[in-house]
């Protein structure tokens, strides 16, 4: 069999393809021969080479637009200028307002038949997102004041599990008022820390996503 010369290309073509699938036919009704027809004579061999299965490329996919995440993040974790709370406000609002997000929201993979997805989710978040982004930035806001805890790591670890876990309706089904309360509670959860991040614009937007999930679960 002739060999692949430009694996990379083939990769950027069966992830383009599914991510179109996903949005237009929803994850679950997108079949692994949905995207071989959409290939242009790409064989299932040549899927299989690359993804071990259709969930494989949903977190490929999802991976390509967590870089653009992890850039905004070390973007604004690195930036001067700011302090701790203005640097944890900016993320959060940053974050909620991207408009890859209504891509994200349209494609609601259902975690609740996908344990491996979900799991990779809550580990990224734990491992990777609260130590190496929100972390530095509780311990400079400790440092200049804006934001008070004495337990930097475990605080990293909470903000980011609600916000990335609890709050996300695509994991909990939440409608559009349970979107709103649990929104409302971490409001006064980050008041009692001091820190008055949520505005109404991230409120109309929460809701704005709930709403594409709704629609498109």
């Amino acid at each position: 069999m002739a060999r692949n010369k430009h694996p990379e290309e083939t990769v950027s073509r069966i992830l383009d393809v599914s991510f179109r699938l996903f949005m237009e036919k929803g994850y679950e009704h997108t079949s692994i021969q949905n995207i071989i027809d959409n290939l242009g004579g790409l064989s299932k061999g040549a899927i299989y080479h690359h993804f071990k299965s259709k969930e494989d490329i949903l977190v490929a996919v999802t991976d390509r637009i967590t870089g653009e995440s992890n850039r905004m993040l070390t973007r604004i974790r690195d930036s001067q200028g700011l302090n701790g709370k203005d640097k944890l406000k900016t993320i959060f609002k940053e974050s909620i307002m991207r408009s890859v997000q209504n891509e994200l929201f349209t494609v609601a993979p259902d975690f609740h038949n996908n344990p491996k997805l979900l799991f990779s989710l809550i580990h990224d978040t734990m491992e990777e997102v609260a130590p190496r982004y929100i972390q530095p930035i509780i311990e400079e806001g400790i440092a200049d004041g804006s934001i008070r805890t004495e337990y930097p790591k475990q605080f990293a670890e909470l903000v980011i599990l609600v916000a990335n876990i609890w709050m996300n309706p695509m994991i909990f089904d939440d409608s559009e008022e349970d979107a709103y309360h649990k929104f409302m509670l971490f409001d006064q959860m980050m008041k009692g820390f001091g820190l008055d991040i949520v505005d109404e614009e991230m409120m109309k937007r929460l809701k704005e996503l709930t709403l594409i999930y709704q629609k498109n679960k």
